[in-house]
């Protein structure tokens, strides 16, 4: 595996593909490869964007279905990286902790300029976007969606 830089960027206008994550186990009617599973945080994504990542066949849950809800993003962090998650969140203090801490885990992607967008239209750019970024989700990343594309940052964060 290549090494990953410390800055990626990425331009909607000269590529629509991206990103990936853990997905569930193929059934019988399904190719999806393992990736990284996601968790939407509770204060800023709706449950829906859970739902909908799980029906794209994405391990998905919201922090709210973990018993989580008012828990403080340590906590969210702790459970992401004991469960091996990705954080989805509009919530940038997750990048904060994880430069304060120096963490190499978990990855979070950030998606606070798209959050005007309704659930579906969110996650089918997260999905579009995901097989360019597992590489870098797995390793430990930071994955900044804006309107104009993606920027992304490997963790630890220095």
């Amino acid at each position: 595996m290549r090494s990953l830089p410390s800055t990626l960027t990425w331009n909607a206008k000269t590529s629509n593909k991206l990103l990936s994550m853990r997905r569930r186990p193929p059934t019988s009617t399904s190719t999806a490869s393992a990736s990284q599973r996601e968790v939407p945080d509770r204060r800023n994504l709706s449950p829906r964007v859970a739902e909908l990542l799980t029906k794209a066949e994405h391990d998905s849950v919201h922090v709210r279905d973990l018993g989580a809800t008012s828990a403080p993003d340590v906590t969210v962090m702790a459970l992401a990286v004991a469960q091996d998650r990705v954080i989805i969140s509009a919530d940038t203090d997750f990048g904060a902790l994880l430069a304060q801490t120096r963490a190499a885990k978990p990855s979070v992607i950030l998606v606070r300029e798209l959050l005007e967008l309704r659930a579906p239209d969110l996650v089918n750019i997260i999905v579009a976007n995901l097989d360019v970024l597992e590489p870098h989700l797995q390793a430990g990343a930071v994955a900044a969606f804006t309107t104009s594309g993606i920027r992304v940052r490997a963790l630890p964060l220095r």
